[in-house]
């Protein structure tokens, strides 16, 4: 069985590191490595594939940056190519970068079996270009592998077959859990100074959080407000640095002393951090997972989310970008007033052993 699994962006290389793993194990699997280029920065993706003991690609497309219909567009010209070379069983996308709907289209229309894994998450939120990903993915999958309860209650009211859908866990996890004992390893802490002292890790990322200048002023203010009291570690996204740059807002950044401002960091030197925050400031998805599994106080700043376990169970509380929110949210916090958590169901570390062996046993 020759299964291509698709990686495109850096959120990906965890979700497909321990998948890939599993797959060299069974003999009757074949699995390819693809690497649309979607994200790509030399340094980063070296210190990714690095960090999680990923072999490098068979194949990279090298689509690089553009709007989201130009990088779709040349994700699904270069990969009817691959598929018409390497007559794939089956391939597999994960999440829902551009990268996953566009090679769920070319397979779908070219008779190739599709996999997704992190099924059904849904923000109901159309405005989200995730959102769209999201949907028209689960549309065309014939094997829906699904992390929450939620994303098997919405892929079954959108009229999904009982039969292409799997609970699994969660994929992000098996990599926090396998490479948790590496990450104590990491010296960042000390290279920042901040062994034993108290921070607040940020990520932020969202276009409606860094490419509207008013909210992105408005989380500065509430950032500038919380290094009175602690500091601040922020490996900035290459998008946020842009926009922080294009709103001149680097002075005012400049100004907060607390402020560690760091250019994108390793996987492994990220999981530290965050598994020794006070609390996680964010906007991303993954990280209200990981969180959630740490234990760690995790602010999203957004108005939805689509992994409502995080909320439901876990240690994530959802604030917006409202200033006030956001500094009276980390003062609670900072007080002892923290939201007590669990890991949800199959949050094991066995996530990707589920899948793999759902796909030998079921495909034919």
């Amino acid at each position: 069985m020759k299964i291509i699994n698709i990686v495109g962006a850096r959120p990906n290389f965890m979700k497909i590191a321990p998948i890939q793993r599993e797959m060299v194990k069974h003999r009757q699997i074949h699995p390819v490595l693809l690497h649309t280029g979607q994200h790509y920065d030399e340094k980063m993706s070296k210190l990714f594939f690095e960090d999680l003991e990923m072999p490098q690609p068979d194949i990279y497309l090298g689509v690089g940056s553009g709007t989201h219909a130009q990088q779709t567009a040349k994700i699904m010209i270069e990969f009817e190519k691959v598929i018409e070379a390497k007559k794939p069983d089956l391939i597999l996308v994960v999440g829902d970068v551009n990268s996953t709907a566009a090679c769920s289209m070319v397979a779908a229309k070219m008779g190739v079996k599709i996999a997704h894994v992190e099924a059904g998450l849904r923000s109901f939120d159309r405005t989200m270009p995730e959102e769209i990903n999201r949907i028209v993915t689960d549309a065309l999958s014939d094997f829906l592998f699904v992390t929450e309860k939620s994303g098997m209650e919405n892929l079954q009211r959108e009229g999904i077959s009982d039969k292409k859908i799997f609970f699994t866990g969660n994929v992000m996890i098996d990599s926090l859990v396998y490479f948790m004992q590496k990450a104590e390893n990491s010296d960042i802490l000390h290279q920042l100074r901040l062994n034993g002292q108290p921070y607040v890790l940020i990520t932020l990322h969202r276009p409606s959080n860094v490419d509207v200048r008013e909210n992105f002023v408005n989380l500065l203010d509430a950032f500038a407000e919380i290094e009175k009291e602690l500091s601040i570690v922020f490996p900035i996204h290459p998008r946020s640095r842009k926009m922080m740059h294009q709103f001149g807002l680097d002075k005012k950044a400049s100004k907060m002393k607390n402020l560690k401002l760091l250019d994108p960091i390793g996987y492994l030197d990220f999981m530290q951090l965050m598994r020794r925050a006070k609390l996680v400031l964010t906007d991303s998805g993954g990280i209200q997972e990981e969180t959630t599994y740490l234990g760690i106080p995790c602010l999203t700043m957004r108005e939805n989310t689509e992994r409502p376990v995080t909320i439901e169970i876990g240690t994530n509380i959802l604030i917006g970008s409202d200033t006030e929110k956001v500094v009276t949210e980390t003062k609670k916090i900072l007080r002892g007033d923290v939201k007590n958590g669990m890991i949800p169901e199959l949050w094991d570390g066995r996530a990707a052993e589920r899948i793999v062996n759902i796909l030998v046993e079921k495909y034919n």
